[in-house]
């Protein structure tokens, strides 16, 4: 599991600029509260995916859509992001849902949603065929992964170097989803790290963290909080309210643009120079997610997404950087004695 995995983790200096990639979970259309079913294979909100598009380009943001395989089958898909990938304004990964992935063997449930339950070689092929499926569409083999439901495990790495990938964006921190058959990212950091049998690939976590006065109690105290008996007497919402105990990531899905800011300025204090903002796409589309149901919330979706963007580049000066570009650099001085990006 992620949790044992041997991670050389990267601090950058206090003196680096802010850092921000900007990855997007681009896959399928699928009711989040049903079943996985292997038909539902829908890409309608690609459509609209321009409207975000054009949202990094102003910010001068060259987004990660990180694909899975309807995505990258279908033409609907295809038109705009290799547009988008062909004119350098965006890169292309591969983002690994197995139950709508070939080949179609394993029953499908909620444990086999999570890439890292299946069998090594099962999630070899599927991975391996997704890759392939996506060197072909779009002409460039994918070197950025995220596992589908973040399902990052043991075989994982392995898996990632004979394929040829160099930065996995998996870790969700600082989430566990053991209790539902998934991975541990609770002990982790959002701090990147090298990782692999020769520590070549970029683990670069989605951001996240604790906010607030007893943030410090991380996630022991925040697990006795919302256990069912505090939230009955109030202690969880108490926590958030006097802003005492928050947990939040990095991503307009379920948070708002303030919690975000929240956040950033956290683990800036606490000496982090990388984020990940991320969220799935099927959300540019009301009705796409849980997140975004009608077109005022849609609204609301990109407002947060535009505020917080404009606060990271203009307000804290920052730079923004594909997963491959900050692997790039951060290769390059590996100590890492890194000068300001």
């Amino acid at each position: 599991m992620p949790t044992a995995m041997q991670r050389e983790l990267i601090e950058l200096p206090k003196a680096t600029r802010p850092i921000l990639a900007v990855v997007i979970h681009t896959e399928e259309e699928f009711d989040w509260d049903k079943p996985y079913d292997r038909n539902a294979t829908g890409v309608e909100h690609m459509r609209r995916i321009d409207r975000a598009q054009e949202l990094f380009d102003a910010h001068g943001i060259v987004p990660n859509y990180v694909i899975d395989y309807p995505i990258a089958s279908k033409d609907l898909a295809i038109g705009p992001l290799k547009s988008f990938a062909d004119s350098g304004r965006a890169v292309i990964g591969a983002h690994l849902h197995p139950w709508v992935s070939p080949p179609y063997v394993e029953e499908v449930n909620t444990r086999n949603s999570y890439p890292c339950n299946l069998p090594r070689e099962l999630e070899a092929e599927k991975l391996q065929r997704l890759t392939e499926r996506i060197e072909e569409s779009f002409g460039t083999r994918p070197l950025s992964y995220l596992a589908g439901r973040y399902g990052f495990g043991a075989h994982t790495g392995s898996i990632l170097e004979e394929l040829g990938y160099e930065v996995d964006i998996s870790p969700a921190v600082p989430i566990d989803f053991s209790s539902d058959g998934g991975p541990d990212y609770s002990g982790y950091s959002s701090h990147p790290y090298w990782f692999g049998e020769r520590r070549r690939l970029l683990g670069l976590p989605g951001t996240g963290g604790y906010v607030g006065l007893l943030r410090a109690g991380g996630t022991p105290l925040y697990r006795a909080a919302t256990r069912p008996a505090m939230r009955r007497c109030g202690v969880a919402g108490a926590c958030a309210r006097l802003r005492l105990m928050e947990r939040i990531r990095l991503s307009p899905e379920d948070y708002t643009e303030p919690e975000m800011r929240r956040l950033t300025h956290a683990l800036l204090r606490d000496g982090l120079r990388v984020f990940v903002f991320s969220f799935h796409s099927p959300s540019v589309m009301p009705g796409g997610t849980p997140y975004v149901r009608t077109e005022s919330d849609l609204e609301r979706f990109f407002d947060k997404c535009r505020r917080y963007l404009a606060f990271f580049m203009n307000e804290l000066g920052g730079v923004a950087m594909t997963p491959l570009q900050l692997r790039e650099t951060l290769a390059g001085s590996r100590a890492p004695a890194a000068s300001a990006a």
